[in-house]
């Protein structure tokens, strides 16, 4: 199949960079060339938020909520019927299964979309209400009368990561757009094909020129430029700490908002009363859908030393059921992973396990040709180790034993991170407890990993701050204003004696 093609998306028209070069995309599976982008350069992102500046002073921020949710229903219904060309598309291009691209990443970006749509409708400030008054003729008057607006930002970046390109962009693209702000939003350099498949439904839903802007290229130039323009009003970024850490300082330049999603190292708890056959079922399905490329997927599992054999007996049964291979086939429940380069680093980090904790199974890469790596559990692996404290982002699972429930909980939390994590058990008071007790964004009881758009997802610690998904992502893309009007009709006001002797 001959490579796509493909161009940036500025001011509504399809661009080639300034800089003229293309970088290849590559197919994870294959190791093919399955499409060119623009290599965007510092300009090509200069040129995208005057657009975007312009848009949003002349026209979007004056449109009204039910304006904007329109068109992202419209864009909804657009993803809709093309769902199945999208997900071939993620497939190819991030390597993920198919089933996976068809069956949860298309259906919760459309769920997504119209999820902003209707919010957009909601975005409210405080009543109109009197909190101050003085004495006129022995009787309490009212000083004035206040109100809350809550109004857009203006023009905000957005960097989108590898894993998950077309849900993670809506994600922004959602709440950014509902709240009446305008967007340059940049892909991950090699996963950059559906969120500009994406602007060309924007395009045909008629959102106007400006409003959405796609820049392609490396984030050490094009995501730097974002967080550093002095006209972007907030950077919106789902990455890792080390970048986040770059794009604080960058941002400091116009003291612009800064929403940061950095990752996690998601534990799972597993109670003593907890049944472990569903607890290692989820183990297996949380620790590698994605083949582990996902910042809530588990990583760490802590089991009470008396379930220790017994769980991983039945974890071992649930790994070996699943199949690794092409992602374009229904019957694969394992792709690749995205890159040479992300391979060789969790290789890394199973060679260095191998030297400190005991490998369980995999650990090995699979066929001549494509980025796989066989699903690899470890035990008996140290708590200060790397496999235990860094994101591996990869199919990496370790598991440790614990005497006590508060050992178990103290070691969980025991990380940088704070995004996600899990407790397994009946009884529902250590349960809530626990849970209580767990310093993470989300804490799931049984179960592991189940996001849906009504419901804030974001970290606690190094994972960030801010939340994507729900009415509080809408929030996250606006500035709260206070507007006072004068009810007393004086030009003396009776506050004035506290400035004039004789007011």
């Amino acid at each position: 199949m001959k490579p796509l093609s493909l161009q940036m998306f500025i001011d509504g028209r399809w661009v080639s960079s300034m800089s003229k070069k293309t970088d290849p995309i590559i197919n994870p599976a294959d190791e093919s060339v399955i499409a060119r982008v623009p290599r965007g350069t510092k300009k090509d992102v200069d040129h995208a938020v005057k657009a975007a500046r312009k848009a949003f002073e002349n026209d979007w921020r004056f449109t009204t909520g039910g304006e904007r949710g329109a068109l992202l229903w419209k864009l909804a219904d657009l993803l809709e019927e093309n769902a199945k060309h999208f997900a071939e598309l993620e497939s190819r291009n991030t390597g993920k299964t198919i089933r996976y691209a068809t069956e949860s990443d298309l259906p919760m970006a459309i769920d997504n979309l119209r999820f902003f749509a209707g919010a957009t409708r909601c975005l409210e400030g405080k009543p109109f209400g009197e909190y101050a008054n003085y004495m006129e003729k022995n009787r309490r008057m009212p000083l004035g009368s206040s109100w809350i607006r809550r109004e857009p930002l203006g023009v905000i970046g957005a960097i989108v990561p590898w894993n998950y390109p077309l849900l993670i962009a809506v994600w922004k693209i959602g709440p950014v757009l509902a709240a009446g702000n305008t967007l340059v939003i940049k892909p991950a350099s090699l996963t950059p094909i559906t969120l500009l498949e994406l602007a060309k439904l924007a395009e045909k839903a008629g959102f106007p020129k400006g409003v959405l802007n796609v820049v392609t290229g490396p984030g050490k130039e094009v995501g730097e430029a974002l967080a550093s323009h002095g006209d972007v009003n907030m950077i919106y970024l789902t990455g890792n700490i080390e970048t986040g850490k770059i794009l604080m300082n960058r941002a400091t330049k116009n003291m612009k908002r800064v929403h940061l999603e950095l990752g996690g190292k998601a534990p799972q708890v597993i109670l003593p009363d907890a049944d472990i056959e569903a607890a290692a079922r989820a183990a297996t399905a949380g620790a590698f859908w994605n083949t582990g490329q996902d910042c809530t997927a588990i990583t760490r599992v802590y089991v009470h030393e008396d379930m220790h054999d017994a769980f991983l007996k039945l974890l071992l049964r649930e790994v070996k059921k699943m199949v690794m291979g092409d992602p374009s086939k229904d019957t694969t429940d394992l792709g690749p992973l995205v890159s040479a380069a992300h391979r060789d680093r969790v290789e890394r980090f199973i060679r260095e396990g191998k030297k400190k904790a005991r490998l369980v199974c995999g650990g090995n890469r699979l066929g001549a040709k494509g980025f796989f790596v066989e699903p690899t559990i470890f035990t008996d692996v140290p708590h200060t180790s790397d496999l235990c404290q860094k994101e591996i982002f990869g199919p990496v699972l370790s598991i440790f034993r614990y005497k006590k429930v508060d050992d178990a909980l103290q070691k969980a939390n025991d990380t940088i991170y704070g995004l996600a994590a899990s407790v397994w058990g009946k009884d529902m008071t250590t349960l809530i407890r626990s849970a209580n007790m767990l310093q993470f964004g989300t804490v799931w009881i049984n179960e592991h990993g189940a996001l849906v758009s009504e419901m804030p997802h974001g970290g606690f610690k190094q994972s960030g701050f801010g939340k994507d998904l729900s009415l509080y992502a809408l929030e996250e893309c606006t500035q709260i204003k206070h507007i006072y009007v004068d009810q007393t009709g004086l030009a003396k006001k009776p506050w004035h004696a506290t400035i004039y002797h004789k007011a």
